[in-house]
């Protein structure tokens, strides 16, 4: 007969942050996956989002789930891809009441005004981010955050950004994962 040894804390402890890391990467919105389209196709590369002086850079968010992306300032505009609420997204012009925008992969569209909000939040731009105590590298890593997950941010502290996800879990995590940064 083998005997099982009962669990060290290290490995609850990974145990209970593989958890956490499933929660997060089955359950938080993750960025939405875009069709192909012909004005997606026609592009030569993908460019990133273009960096703004801080007092023309407009980053907003989405009200509400189910928010339509189009390729023109009209409802009757080709839907190019569609967002959930939180969903961070930069204003570079406005028409009327249509805002032209880019979002974190730098793909552009435009969504009407009446759909946008001005809190502020994030997304996790990197394959995966580490959710940290506190702000720095030397703090325990409490969650693995995967690519696309939205965060409202709290504070900041130097490189790191305090975030909070609509679960309620509160963390650390280095900026130059994020966007916008």
């Amino acid at each position: 007969m083998t005997k099982i040894s009962s669990l060290s804390r290290p490995s609850l402890i990974l145990t209970l942050t593989c958890a956490l890391c499933l929660t997060f990467g089955i359950t938080a919105h993750a960025a939405p996956k875009k069709a192909p389209t012909k004005a997606s196709s026609e592009r030569n590369a993908k460019t990133a989002p273009e960096k703004a002086t801080a007092s023309s850079a407009d980053h907003v968010s989405v009200l509400k789930n189910g928010a339509n992306i189009r390729s023109g300032p009209e409802t009757s505009k080709e839907i190019l891809w569609t967002v959930f609420k939180g969903f961070p997204l930069q204003v570079t012009e406005r028409k009327g009441k249509w805002a032209h925008v880019v979002d974190f992969e730098g793909d552009k569209g435009w969504i009407t005004t009446d759909l946008l909000a001005k809190e502020k939040t994030v997304i996790v731009k990197a394959a995966t981010a580490n959710l940290r105590v506190g702000a720095g590298k030397d703090y325990e890593i409490t969650a693995e955050v995967k690519h696309g997950v939205v965060f409202k941010t709290l504070a900041t502290e130097g490189d790191w950004v305090k975030v909070k996800h609509a679960d309620g879990t509160t963390g650390w995590i280095l900026s130059k994962l994020l966007w916008p940064n």
